[in-house]
């Protein structure tokens, strides 16, 4: 199993240059407000992914798997298929419609470092794990 590790200043700095694309919300920054059309959706949106846990490379076709089990474990919770994005590189992430807490359980049982969230007009923010 792939431990949670703190960040490297260099995975801190990949996540902070990323952009983080949804459908039907704003491009997604860390550090930036969102720019809504409309209203901020109130409560938490979580962005999570399965793949690659513990910031490890994986093969594509064991990220696919992984993803569709993140699907099933989303069952019954709004969500949306986006990606986030830093130059030629990509990796898929559900935008969930979640509670903080409930999104970080989520995150734990995927292995993942972090996840980052989006509250209403705040800036968007990343949360570590570790």
């Amino acid at each position: 199993m792939a431990a949670i590790l703190p960040p490297t200043p260099a995975i801190h700095r990949s996540y902070r240059l990323s952009t983080y694309h949804v459908p039907g919300l704003p491009v997604i920054r860390i550090g930036h407000r969102p720019r809504w059309q409309g209203c901020a959706p109130a409560g938490d949106i979580v962005l999570l992914s399965a793949c690659n846990p513990g910031g490890r490379r994986r093969p594509d076709g064991w990220n696919r798997r992984m993803m569709a089990h993140l699907a099933r474990a989303l069952h019954g919770l709004p969500h949306a298929l986006g990606e986030g994005r830093l130059g030629r590189w990509s990796e898929p992430l559900y935008g969930v419609r979640v509670g903080l807490a409930r999104g970080l359980g989520l995150a734990r049982r995927f292995r993942q470092n972090a996840v980052v969230v989006v509250h209403g007009n705040r800036p968007a923010r990343l949360v570590y794990l570790a």
